[in-house]
């Protein structure tokens, strides 16, 4: 369930940068057994998920992945909005999370929802990676 949601919401990245996301290819038995991976249904429909682990002091959002049928209708603002909720409960008050530096509009996204960028890496496989935080605050 959790292994071809993912699949199917990166899809449409596959001919961006010619071979699979990570978050196709990941391990998901190992992460629904050692991850918080929270999932968004609809109408007995799995839409949706959020994929959190905490790392040091902060939670570093594995995954955020959206049927691609359903993107554009403010789930993944809910799924955010979820983690924050989930770190102010951990008393944690920095959110991390990366992305592929090819995907320009994944970036915007979480920019325009108060994410910085702090680094960028090139990856083994020759991606780059924008790793990017925010920061709570006070806020909860």
């Amino acid at each position: 369930m959790v292994r071809e949601l993912s699949r199917a919401a990166y899809a449409k990245w596959v001919p961006v940068i010619g071979s699979e996301p990570l978050p196709m290819t990941a391990d998901y038995d190992h992460a629904v057994r050692h991850h918080m991976i929270d999932l968004y249904e609809d109408g007995g429909e799995l839409r949706a998920l959020i994929e959190m682990l905490v790392e040091d002091e902060h939670l570093l959002i594995e995954n955020v992945a959206v049927r691609q049928e359903h993107q554009g209708r403010g789930i993944g603002d809910r799924l955010l909005r979820h983690a924050e909720v989930v770190a102010a409960s951990l008393n944690i008050r920095e959110i991390r999370l990366y992305t592929n530096a090819a995907f320009d509009s994944n970036i915007a996204f979480y920019a325009k929802r108060g994410y910085q960028e702090y680094d960028r890496r090139a990856l083994p496989s020759g991606r780059i990676a924008v790793f990017m935080r925010k920061d709570l605050g006070e806020r909860y």
